[in-house]
């Protein structure tokens, strides 16, 4: 069997992800087979969600379901892969594909139990396994009793005593040896509640080519090839800044991605056969530098060194991947920790026309006062224009910006219509010419918003086991691990300067103009990696994207009043022609509580994009993007 490479496809990238890719991909078996399905569902949002929702399922808020949007009592685990799954079951018992997920959430116990029953009903024999151990508030809550740790947060610095929430939820980050133990013995799906994104990827080659743990440098690939597939169609043109590219063949339904991972550890990229998109360096560049915080990408089964990472295009739609080191584990992994924040509501205005910045002057020191006698209470308020307007428009929408509001406090009462809502829509006649406020005032009523808190728990203080054919196995924590340095190597600028007047006659424009870029959020951390095609732009890119530099372009974004204090870290791919940023603490809490828009930071990255710099002319004669 394992005398060929394993075929894992990627279905899904979250839960909000198109859901038909499961069912494709069985289909398809005999034309393009696969020996594993994974699919991603989890991240820092829905796991604070579906942890209160365990915890208290009237509290967690309304979370989108296609029967009932509005739902206060949805499942704390993740239903959309039920949709996904209902439709492949009988492809999946006559191919035998096997399944490993990560949409157990809050309750995979629950999720394993109507998989099963919806298995029963349309009398198919598929054996299925579940994954516990994630949940591990109790193991947080010893070990502060205890004194063994303080729980520091890997983001802010701060520790978890000085924490003004009381935690309510913990979920920890396992790895992939439990699912491929499932594999192993005869489990064809496997149900997991927080395991990382790539841990199914990780499980399913190490079951396939029966590796050992000390196999590191075929872990290391294993999980970088899972995180490449992770989330789905943004390595095949999704989220994918050279987006123009794809327009001739098509947007409307990109195709989804496929790793074939060999017993030695390579890697090459793929997609479904005859689906949208495309697998190129450049698709695998954009994934690879989304979400990684340094050199170092950590794994609770292996840690992968990326800076000698490069890619080969072999083929059309097929891309190897090279240079990967693999190293021991941390003898930690991450913990997510949930506690209620408290409520928020947000409401908005339209602003038109001529002199936008003053009308947003005026309507705020309006607001301002009249909210002044309940926004003591406020935990956060804030005022920010969205968009701006074009000059000398051919038609009104596009010249019009959007005015946000924004507020947050401990209680919901604090934001009650009468103290929040009332007073922004009763300023409406004393406003600036054009005054007029969004009306669909949903969001203008207090909801429930998280607070979500990042540290490190000892590995073996997680209690994970597998669940199969009414036994349960437990799964050891590494023995081999390393102890990483809190802060990840970072470089102000590259290490010989260059004359940027050697490149010749400039231009000003936009970043973007030849310079890729993606972005994420890892809690209130935002990542950012730039790449180019050519040697020579990569010797430009890294004299200009310095850290002072990349400060300047951040323009109002680099808030040096804000706490906790906004840092810049910085590293080179080389080989992959990237220059790599961590913005720490860039998102206001992360996506849970944050007052940003851009809540996934996902957008940073197009925002630096279009930032003007000086870019020589002859760069700008090859091509654009």
């Amino acid at each position: 069997m394992a005398s060929r490479p394993i075929r894992i496809a990627g279905s899904s990238g979250s839960a909000s992800d198109r859901r038909h890719a499961m069912a494709a991909f069985a289909q398809a078996y005999n034309d393009d087979p696969v020996d594993v399905i994974i699919a991603d569902y989890m991240s820092e949002g829905n796991m604070a969600v579906t942890g209160a929702r365990k915890v208290d399922s009237a509290s967690a808020g309304p979370l989108y379901s296609d029967s009932n949007p509005l739902s206060l009592t949805a499942p704390a685990f993740e239903a959309s892969f039920l949709e996904a799954l209902e439709p492949a079951l009988e492809d999946l018992a006559r191919y035998k594909i096997k399944v490993a997920v990560n949409a157990g959430a809050g309750d995979t116990e629950g999720l394993y139990r109507i998989v099963c029953d919806l298995i029963k009903k349309k009398g198919l024999t598929i054996p299925v396994a579940w994954i516990s151990g994630d949940e591990v508030l109790p193991a947080v809550q010893n070990a502060l009793s205890s004194g063994t740790s303080k729980f520091k947060n890997v983001y802010t610095g701060e520790i978890l005593s000085d924490w003004q929430f009381e935690p309510i939820y913990a979920q920890a980050y396992l790895g992939g040896l439990g699912i491929a133990e499932a594999f192993s013995k005869g489990a064809q799906i496997v149900i997991a509640g927080r395991v990382s994104d790539a841990s199914p990827v990780i499980g399913s080659a190490y079951w396939y080519h029966k590796w050992t743990r000390d196999q590191l440098h075929e872990l290391a690939n294993a999980f970088v090839a899972g995180h490449l597939i992770e989330c789905s169609t943004y390595i095949t043109g999704g989220n994918y800044s050279g987006f123009r590219q794809l327009e001739s063949a098509g947007w409307d339904d990109l195709g989804f991605p496929i790793a074939e991972i060999s017993k030695d550890g390579s890697v090459v990229i793929t997609k479904q056969k005859n689906s949208g998109g495309t697998v190129t360096v450049d698709t695998c560049s954009s994934q690879l530098v989304y979400e990684i915080q340094g050199p170092y990408y950590y794994n609770s089964d292996v840690t992968a060194v990326l800076d000698g990472l490069w890619f080969e295009q072999v083929a059309k739609d097929r891309v190897a991947l090279h240079g990967v080191k693999g190293a021991p584990p941390p003898p930690t992994t991450k913990v997510g920790i949930t506690a209620k924040g408290g409520s928020q509501a947000e409401a908005y205005y339209f602003l038109t026309g001529l002199h936008i910045e003053d009308k947003a002057r005026m309507l705020e020191a309006q607001l301002r006062k009249a909210m002044a006698a309940y926004s003591k209470d406020f935990t956060m308020l804030t005022f920010s224009v969205i968009g701006s307007a074009v000059p000398d428009a051919d038609n009104q929408n596009a010249a019009t910006a959007t005015f946000r509001i924004f507020a947050q406090a401990k209680s919901a009462d604090a934001l009650a219509p009468k103290k929040f809502l009332r007073p922004i829509i009763d300023n409406i006649m004393q406003g600036y010419p054009g005054a007029t406020f969004h009306m669909d005032f949903r969001q203008g009523f207090p909801k429930p918003f998280f607070e979500y808190y990042v540290a490190l728990l000892p590995q073996s203080d997680v209690q994970h086991k597998l669940y199969f054919r009414n036994e349960d196995t437990t799964i050891e924590p590494p023995t081999v691990t390393k102890i990483y340095p809190e802060r990840q190597p970072s470089s102000l600028g590259p290490n010989i300067s260059v004359n940027m007047q050697n490149f010749g006659p400039t231009e000003r424009v936009p970043l973007g103009t030849i310079v890729n870029a993606r972005s994420g959020d890892k809690g209130s951390d935002c990542n950012c990696g730039f790449w180019v095609r050519h040697a020579d732009e990569y010797t430009w890119l890294r004299n200009l994207l310095t850290i002072d530099n990349i400060k300047v372009l951040l323009g109002k974004e680099y808030d040096t009043t804000r706490r906790p204090k906004i840092e810049v870290e910085r590293f080179e791919l080389y080989n992959l022609k990237g220059v790599h940023f961590l913005f720490r603490n860039l998102l206001d809490r992360g996506v849970n509580s944050t007052s940003s828009v851009d809540f996934l930071g996902k957008n940073c990255a197009e925002f630096l994009r279009n930032r003007h710099v000086d870019v020589p002319v002859k760069f700008l004669n090859r091509s654009r993007l």
